[in-house]
């Protein structure tokens, strides 16, 4: 499974660097070890990124999140947030606490782990993060997270599954029974991120442009 993992990664950053209209120097592969990913993983936090580069027509990075167990129906709303988004009243509440990344589509793939994730809907009651923010900055851009109501709906998630969130829709975790590791794939056409970021985790010899 770690194999077809590894295989995942490449096929995403090649596919992508093809269909775009890129500059000659920025058609190169880009490669990342399992072994490479999980060093990342290791480090303390939830939602790491390995890497953000430039493709020609947009920027993509790819995170690795790791989430230990979640209780079910714990999601609970943001009183007095500083900076206000979403909606102020619904009468579907999740029950999850979630996030919506207002330009950022990510395609997730279950590493390793399941638990019930809940998607679409709307923010109740949500805080924006900081403008200087690691969240803002480095991982998905402008965000707001709250409390997911509305017309939200919830599956569980296992090892090998896909999922595709487009950017404007929430999403959360409902319930973890004991952990939950993904890999994110995050095109980024905007250009909110860093087109130039690599994890410290993966050395000082590790190369966005990967070479023989």
């Amino acid at each position: 499974m770690m194999k077809f993992t590894k295989s995942i990664l490449a096929l995403h950053v090649a596919i992508a660097g093809l269909t775009a209209v890129a500059q000659d120097d920025e058609t190169y592969a880009t490669y990342i070890t399992e072994e490479q990913w999980q060093m990342v993983n290791e480090l303390p936090g939830v939602d790491r990124q390995i890497i953000s580069r430039d493709i020609g027509k947009l920027n993509l990075s790819v995170g690795i999140i790791h989430r230990g167990a979640v209780e079910r129906a714990s999601g609970q709303s943001t009183p007095n947030p500083e900076r206000p988004c979403g909606v102020t009243s619904n009468n579907r509440n999740s029950n999850a606490r979630g996030i919506m990344h207002y330009a950022q589509t990510e395609t997730y793939y279950i590493a390793s782990g399941s638990g019930t994730l809940v998607t679409g809907g709307t923010i109740l009651n949500g805080n924006e993060p900081a403008p200087d923010s690691n969240v803002t900055n480095v991982l998905n851009g402008p965000s707001c997270s709250g409390v997911i109501v509305g017309g939200w709906i919830a599956k569980h998630v296992k090892e090998g599954d896909i999922i595709i969130i487009p950017a404007g829709t929430p999403h959360g975790w409902l319930e973890v029974p004991v952990h939950v590791d993904y890999l994110s794939v995050r095109p980024d056409p905007d250009r909110v991120l860093s087109d130039s970021y690599i994890n410290p985790a993966l050395g000082k010899d590790f190369k966005i442009k990967t070479e023989d």
